[in-house]
């Protein structure tokens, strides 16, 4: 995966995404063009992308009208059909109408003990490799004088980020017993969401928790500020309920693509066969080696004595279908004190013995 940046000082939303959809039109409309022919191949006949892309933007003018207004200014600039991006915007909410994959995408790790010191985190993003050829990395600025920086796919509102309040997000996808086809807020509306107006941990998951989603997902927020009752907690969220995973005395929280909290994983709908339980458990293992400040090395422990064969690195099998076809695109960490993104397209240990970039 090719990684861009790209910054934009406009506070006015669609301003702002005729701006990004004129700037990234082909990439864009290459995003587009990928995922609308990837529905289809698992089953999700085109008739219903639309429909649930067309509700969850219904679902998104409601609950956050400026988000909405900004997808409308990238079909603008890019010059795409809205309907075409408010599916991709949707892209977790038409997944939700396909039966659960056998694998997930992402595994998390954030350090976050009681203290003056920031929390240290880490995450590999997974995902089929024949749908994100390019990604983005921006800044923006919001109405309230925040600064705010995420990685996204192309058209896409938002995922991994931080803004200058000091207050950072990872993003794992999930699957609940509850999640359904009728199109609720996007979920990756409501992670841009909370890096625009979220100054703390509770304002985040209150934010999220308002959100009436129809597929489920788990934001991982944490704060450089010494918050109660924790700076870090991982919000779970269902069509059924949210749900709340706080630090371990230690100060770890760990995910990847299983609910933990308790109420939640009663609904649990990812299969047996996923890679969750082993990547969690490796994680468990290799946890206090991941302590440095520096992210090179918290990169290398956390792939462990196995390197790039540790279940958390993922390669394409080019023999397989695109739609069975997992690799890690990026591992990304996230500098809370001073509003940046450190990360490097692949695994970990690319990052490990190659550098990273900072934005």
């Amino acid at each position: 995966m090719n990684v861009h940046t790209f910054s934009t000082d406009t506070p006015d939303a669609f301003f702002r995404g005729h701006q990004i959809g004129s700037r990234w039109q082909q990439q864009i409309q290459r995003s587009v063009a990928l995922y609308l022919g990837f529905f289809p191949r698992l089953g999700i006949a085109s008739e219903q992308v639309r429909a649930i892309g067309d509700a969850s933007l219904s679902a998104l003018e409601d609950w956050a009208p400026e988000l909405a207004e900004e997808i409308k200014g990238v079909a603008a600039g890019a010059q795409l059909p809205l309907w075409q991006l408010a599916c991709l915007n949707a892209r977790t909410e038409v997944l939700a109408a396909a039966p659960a994959s056998k694998e997930g995408e992402c595994s998390t790790t954030v350090h976050a003990p009681a203290g003056s010191r920031a929390p240290r985190t880490l995450q590999t993003w997974d995902w089929h490799d024949s749908l994100v050829p390019d990604g983005l990395i921006m800044r923006l600025s919001t109405h309230q004088g925040m600064t705010v920086k995420l990685f996204t796919e192309f058209g896409m509102l938002g995922k991994i980020g931080v803004n200058s309040a000091g207050l950072g997000l990872h993003f794992n996808i999930l699957h609940h017993a509850s999640d359904n086809a009728h199109g609720g807020v996007p979920v990756h509306a409501v992670a841009r969401r909370v890096l625009e107006e979220a100054r703390s941990v509770a304002e985040a998951i209150e934010l999220a928790r308002s959100a009436r989603v129809s597929a489920s997902t788990v934001l991982t927020v944490f704060s450089c500020q010494d918050e109660a009752p924790a700076r870090a907690a991982s919000i779970e969220l269902s069509p059924a309920r949210t749900g709340l995973v706080y630090p371990d005395a230690a100060g770890w929280i760990l995910h990847t693509n299983h609910f933990i909290e308790t109420e939640q994983s009663l609904g649990e709908r990812t299969p047996d066969v996923s890679t969750t339980y082993a990547r969690y458990q490796h994680l468990q293992a290799v946890q206090g080696d991941m302590v440095a400040d520096d992210i090179r090395t918290r990169a290398a422990a956390m792939c462990g004595p196995a390197g790039a064969d540790a279940p958390i690195c993922f390669h394409p099998d080019m023999s397989m279908p695109d739609t069975e076809r997992w690799e890690t695109l990026l591992t990304i960490g996230i500098d809370t004190e001073q509003c940046r993104l450190l990360y490097a397209a692949g695994n970990p240990t690319t990052l490990a013995a190659n550098g990273y970039q900072q934005f």
